[in-house]
C-alpha cells in the first residue's frame, strides 16, 4: 500500500494535514440544532428553518466554488471563503438570534465553497493517474478528524460553553486558511477569462464540453439519486431504529461502524484499485449501496442495522473516491473546477433534499422507504455500469498544436 501512495505529491499530504486539523474542530454542525434550541432559545420550527437554510447554502457553495476557482484561482478562492468562513462562525456568539438566519448559510456556504476548491486543488495538482489515491488520503484523514471532532466538541459543550464551539472552529477555518497558503505554491498561469483557452481558441461552454462526455452525464445524475438514498442513514434511519425499540445508543453503535470501516479500508482500497476501470468500480460501489438498504427488510436488529451500514460503507468507498478522480480526469483545463463543483453540488444534495422527501414517504408508508432506497441505488449503479459499457464519445478542447501545457495549482 506505501508502494501505492508514493504517487500522491507531497503538497497533497501538507493540504491533509491541514484538512485533519480543520475536521477535528469543525463539530458546530453536529451540535448546532442543540445550541439553536437550547442557549438560543429557539423554538424546534425555527431550528428546523435556520438549519434548512443553512444546509441549502451548504450545498450552494458547493455548486459554484469551482467556477470561482476557475476564473480566480482556486488557491485564491479556498483561501478567501475559509477566511469568511472562520471570521463568520466566530461571530456566532456575539450575534442576535435573528441575525442566525443570514449569518448561519453564509458559515455553510463558505464551507461549501472551500469543499469545491479543495477538490478542484487536488485535481489540478496531481496528474491523472493518480487522483484515486490523492482523494482517498484527503478523504480518509478527513473522515478520520470527524471521528474525532463530535466527542471533543460535547466536552467543551458541556465543560465551558456551546460559544466556544464556534470560535473553536473559526478558528480552526482561519489557521487551516494560513496553512494552505503557506503550503499550497501560488504558481501557475494568471487566472483567464473561461471565454479563450490558453492557445486563443474559445473554449466550449460547460454544457457542450458535458454532452461530449455522456458518461459523466449519467454519473453525475446517479451520485444525485444515490445521495439521497445515502442520506438517509440520518434522518429516516434512527427515526425506524426506534420506531423498534433500538435506542440512541443502539444508532450511535451503528453509525461508528461507518467511520471505522472507512478509516481501515479506504486507502487500501484506493491503492488496489488504481488501476482499474472507474466505471465499474464506481456501479459496484452503488449497487452496496442499494444492497445495504434491501438489508434492512430482514427487520430491525442490530445485526441487520450493522449489516447495512457495512455494505454502505463498502460502498461508499468504491465509489465517492473513485468518482471525484475519475470527473477530475474527464475535465477538460478551462473547466476543473466547474466539473469539480457539479460533482460536489450533487454528492451532498441529500443533504437537503433526503430528510424532508425521506421523512414524508416514511410518514405516509413506511414499508415502502426501504425497498424504494434499494431499488433507486441499484437502478443508479445499474446505470453507470451500462455507460462504461459504451463507447466513449468524449471529444477533447481545443489544445495547442505545439506542445501541451501541464496542469499547475492555478492561484
Amino acid at each position: 500500500m506505501l508502494q501505492g501512495l508514493k504517487d500522491v505529491p507531497r503538497v497533497v499530504w501538507l493540504l491533509a494535514a491541514g484538512v485533519f486539523v480543520n475536521a477535528v474542530v469543525s463539530f458546530t454542525f453536529v451540535f448546532v440544532f442543540l445550541y439553536l434550541t437550547g442557549p438560543r432559545g429557539l423554538g424546534t420550527a425555527q431550528a428546523g428553518l435556520v438549519t434548512g437554510i443553512g444546509g441549502i447554502g451548504l450545498v450552494a457553495g458547493n455548486f459554484t466554488g469551482g467556477w470561482y476557482g476557475d476564473r480566480f484561482g482556486h488557491r485564491r478562492v479556498l483561501l478567501a471563503a475559509s477566511t469568511l468562513g472562520g471570521l463568520t462562525l466566530m461571530a456566532f456568539p456575539l450575534l442576535p438570534a435573528a441575525g442566525l438566519y443570514a449569518t448561519l448559510p453564509l458559515a455553510q456556504y463558505a464551507s461549501g465553497v472551500v469543499r469545491a476548491a479543495n477538490s478542484a486543488l487536488v485535481a489540478v495538482t496531481v496528474p491523472e493517474g493518480g487522483r484515486r489515491q490523492a482523494f482517498a488520503v484527503v478523504r480518509c484523514v478527513s473522515n478520520g478528524g470527524f471521528t474525532l471532532g463530535p466527542p471533543l466538541g460535547a466536552l467543551i459543550a458541556t465543560g465551558f460553553s456551546y460559544d466556544w464551539l464556534f470560535v473553536g472552529d473559526g478558528l480552526g477555518t482561519l489557521l487551516f486558511a494560513l496553512w494552505t497558503a503557506r503550503v499550497v505554491p501560488a504558481r501557475g498561469a494568471a487566472a483567464r477569462t473561461p471565454a479563450t483557452g490558453p492557445d486563443g481558441v474559445p473554449d466550449r461552454g460547460l454544457w457542450a464540453e458535458l454532452r461530449a462526455r455522456p458518461a459523466v452525464l449519467v454519473l453525475l445524475g446517479a451520485i444525485l439519486v444515490t445521495d439521497l438514498v445515502y442520506r438517509q442513514q440520518y434522518g429516516t434511519f434512527p427515526v425506524f431504529l426506534a420506531d423498534h425499540g433500538l435506542d440512541v445508543r443502539g444508532f450511535g453503535f451503528v453509525i461508528a461502524l461507518n467511520g471505522a470501516v472507512i478509516l481501515l479500508l479506504e486507502l487500501p482500497a484506493a491503492v488496489a484499485l488504481r488501476s482499474r476501470p472507474p466505471l465499474p468500480v464506481i456501479g459496484a460501489g452503488l449497487l452496496l449501496v442499494g444492497a445495504g438498504y434491501a438489508a434492512l427488510l430482514a427487520g430491525a436488529a442490530v445485526g441487520t442495522a450493522a449489516s447495512m451500514i457495512v455494505l454502505l460503507s463498502l460502498g461508499e468507498i468504491l465509489y465517492k473516491t473513485t468518482a471525484t478522480a475519475y470527473v477530475a480526469d474527464q475535465a477538460p483545463e478551462h473547466a476543473v473546477g466547474r466539473f469539480q463543483s457539479l460533482y460536489a453540488g450533487v454528492s451532498v444534495s441529500g443533504v437537503v433534499l433526503g430528510p424532508p422527501l425521506g421523512g414524508a414517504l416514511y410518514a405516509a408508508a413506511p414499508g415502502l422507504l426501504w425497498p424504494l432506497c434499494a431499488v433507486l441505488a441499484g437502478g443508479a449503479g445499474a446505470a453507470v455500469l451500462y455507460a462504461a459499457r459504451r463507447p466513449a464519445r468524449h471529444e477533447p478542447s481545443p489544445a495547442p498544436e505545439t506542445g501541451s501545457q501541464p496542469r499547475a495549482a492555478a492561484g
